[in-house]
Order: structure tokens, then sequence, then C-alpha cells
């Protein structure tokens, strides 16, 4: 078998069990926080098209996250409950900000696109805490979801967990097709030699600015299904922490792969429960955890997985 075939299969796995998990009986806690933590695997899912494909090392990411869940929860407030509405308003707004702020950071690579990135990141996230109508530094409830058809079918959390899993595997297609592409191709290959490829009559920085727009966009769905999961958004979901987080799970699930994002917000997300949990320090156990986990998993969780089916 090979790895491409494998890959889909451990893909299809993992789709099929979260499917299946609102069958299990399960308490509906477990259902919420796993619906949480596919919203997230879906930004991790974009991040991985740009860092894992594009080799650029974002940390302004999670701003797309929360100009989305701000735009669907900004609609909502003003009662504007049709969830698709909301949807195609918090993926532009993410986009559109993306297009805006790319245009200058793909002229720069290595440090200074990561400082520029969080430094755009910063600025959403400023903006957000500004919005005093809004909740300010305070976030924003939001008293119902969004409407599908004019009917409340989203107020079934196992409704919701549907859409969230559909979307989570949209966002997968979209990026598995991008990356297979001629668009894909000279993504991946503008990562080790941008030379080549503008010798070839390609136009790198062109090619890294719509993958970044393209993830930005998934990210902008991500927050509109977050907000409506929640019921509220907050500037935190801007944060350049989550920015990292979303780096982390990228890299620990194995960049450049089929599944392995998804596996690493899994991951990354588990374990900050169980650790936390457990004790009141546990981001020194996590940090422990990941120094481990650079230096012993080559290639994250795929690469563990493609060395041990050999």
């Amino acid at each position: 078998m090979t790895r491409t075939r494998r890959d889909l299969l451990v893909l299809g796995l993992m789709l099929g069990l979260l499917a299946a998990l609102p069958f299990l009986g399960l308490p509906n806690w477990v259902l919420t926080y796993t619906a949480r933590i596919m919203a997230f695997a879906i930004c991790a899912v974009a991040l991985d098209l740009v860092l894992g494909y594009g080799g650029m090392v974002s940390l302004g990411h999670a701003a797309f996250l929360g100009i989305g869940s701000y735009a669907a929860g900004i609609l909502l407030a003003e009662n504007v409950n049709d969830f698709f509405i909301g949807l195609v308003a918090g993926a532009g707004a993410a986009g559109l900000y993306a297009l805006v702020t790319g245009a200058v950071a793909v002229r720069t690579k290595g440090v200074a696109f990561i400082m520029i990135t969080l430094a755009f990141g910063q600025m959403a996230f400023f903006v957000a805490n500004a919005l005093s109508e809004y909740g300010g530094s305070d976030g924003l409830t939001l008293w119902s979801r969004a409407e599908i058809g004019g009917t409340r079918a989203l107020a079934r959390d196992t409704n919701l967990y549907f859409v969230i899993l559909f979307f989570l595997a949209l966002s997968i297609l979209i990026v598995r097709l991008v990356t297979a592409s001629p668009f894909g191709i000279a993504l991946r290959a503008a990562r080790s030699n941008p030379e080549r490829v503008t010798a070839l009559g390609y136009d790198v920085e062109r090619v890294r600015l719509w993958a970044y727009v393209l993830a930005a966009v998934l990210c902008g769905v991500a927050g509109v299904l977050i907000a409506n999961l929640s019921s509220f958004v907050s500037p935190a979901l801007m944060a350049w922490q989550r920015s990292g987080e979303f780096i982390i799970m990228v890299i620990l699930g194995g960049a450049g792969t089929v599944w392995g994002a998804l596996a690493g917000a899994f991951a990354v997300l588990i374990l900050e429960e169980a650790l936390s949990l457990a004790t009141p320090h546990w981001k020194i156990l996590f940090g422990l955890f990941l120094i481990l986990a650079v230096l012993f998993t080559r290639g994250g969780i795929a690469g563990l997985f493609d060395r041990s089916a050999k």
C-alpha cells in the first residue's frame, strides 16, 4: 500500500470515528468538547497549507479565527440570524483581511514574515478589545445560535456537531485538492527553490498570497462555527498564543501531511485538558512533552506512524 493510500485510509477512519461518536451514548460535554476540537482542527488544517506546504510560519493566524467569530457574533447581536449569511460574512471578512495584510507579509520571509504576521494579528486583537459596543475585552455573549432555513436546527448540539464535522471534512478535501493541483505543486516548490519557480513563469508572491488567503477563509469558517458552538466570542480567540498553539498542532501532527494537522489538534487539546485537570502547573509538563516530541518524533505523529508501518 502506498503512503498516500495509507494516509487516506487513516484519515477516513478518523472521520468515520468522529461521525460515529454521537451514537455511542457519551455524555453531552464529550460531544461539545470534540466539536470544539474539530473547529480548531479546521484552523490547523488551514495553517498546514501555509506552513506545511508553503513553508510560511504565520504567528497571526488566530486573527482570522477571531475575525470570523466576531463577524458572525456581531450579526447575531444585530438580529441577523441566518447561518449562511454569517458564514459568508465571517469567511469573507477573514479573507479580505488576509488579502490586505498578506500582500505586505508575502514580500518578506523567515523571521520577518513571522514578526509581520504577529503584528497584524495583534492589530486585530487590539481592535476587538476596543469594540466596547460588542463587549470589548470582556467578550460578546450570544443569546441564541444562528438559524438554518428559518429553523433553529443548530440549537441541538448534535446537529451543530455534524455541521462542524462536515466543514472539517470539506476543509481537508479543499486543502488536499489544492495541494495536488499545479497551484499546490508551485506552492511546495516555492518553499524550497523560489528562484526556479520564478524562472518557470510563476509569480511566487502571488502563489503564496492566495494560499494565505485561502487558509484565512477556512479559519473564518471555523470562527463562525466556534461562535455558534460557544455562544460567546472574545478577543482571546485572536491572541498570539492561540496562533502558537495552531503551529504546535501542525508540527506535532506532522506538517505537510493529509491527516497530521487533525491528529495534532486532538493530541494538543486533549493533552492540555488532561494535564490541566491533573495539576495547576500543567504548562510545565506540557512544555516537557513538546520538547520530547520534537526530539523523538521526527515528522510528528504522522511521521511516527509511517515509520511504524514499514
